[in-house]
């Protein structure tokens, strides 16, 4: 039976419950990007909200749709780390870090949260106590509502990367390490936006040492 996301999780807690999730662990190059999403009870049943779910089973002008009324009608944060901070921190703490900044942003509008779900396995470090939800993007709706604004924001900013550095395809890759974002690395070098922790790019500096 498919499992569509809901408020199940959230109706566990009696206050506001805050979604968490972050897009850009795997790319070669450009930010990690972690979202903060309230969607308040009485807000529940807004149109819209029916649409949202898993950013990845969204077509792109419907997360973009999504994410505008989103961003518009519910409390929210964005948190960027850049290539520089994730080659620092890893990329795992690099995720978690952005989400506690996400989370914290939140919070430091006013907001009091009762409860906080993280996509993942792993927990951020935040005050409010938190509970850590394997594929929460498909369960929670509030997760869900977070990855749009996550996938969202990052998308847009590898197209504007894209502008400035043609030759890798970012605007349809977003910086994952597709076979022609491996073949310009190789032709057109690392740029300032890869991150250079990361294997394939190590390797390209390596070698040109």
């Amino acid at each position: 039976m498919k499992i569509e996301a809901d408020f199940s999780l959230e109706e566990q807690y009696n206050g506001l419950v805050c979604g968490l999730d972050e897009v850009g662990r795997g790319p070669l190059a450009g930010p990690v990007v972690a979202a903060c999403a309230v969607i308040p009870k009485e807000m529940r049943s807004l149109e819209f909200i029916v649409h949202i779910k898993d950013s990845k089973k969204v077509a792109p002008k419907k997360r973009e749709m999504l994410y505008d009324a989103i961003t518009e009608h519910f409390p929210y944060a964005i948190s960027i780390l850049s290539p520089e901070e994730i080659d620092e921190h890893n990329i795992l703490q690099a995720s978690l870090l952005a989400m506690t900044k996400a989370h914290d942003e939140v919070v430091s509008s006013g907001i009091t949260l009762k409860h906080a779900l993280v996509d993942g396995n792993k927990l951020p470090i935040m005050a409010t106590p938190a509970s850590a939800i394997v594929k929460g993007d498909g369960k929670s709706k509030t997760i869900a509502a977070a990855s749009i604004i996550a996938k969202v924001y990052r998308d847009r900013i590898m197209q504007g990367l894209a502008v400035e550095f043609p030759n890798y395809g970012w605007e349809r890759n977003a910086g994952y390490p597709t076979k022609q974002h491996r073949e310009a690395l190789l032709k057109f070098g690392v740029t300032p936006h890869h991150r250079r922790s990361f294997a394939p790019v190590r390797r390209i500096l390596e070698s040109t040492q």
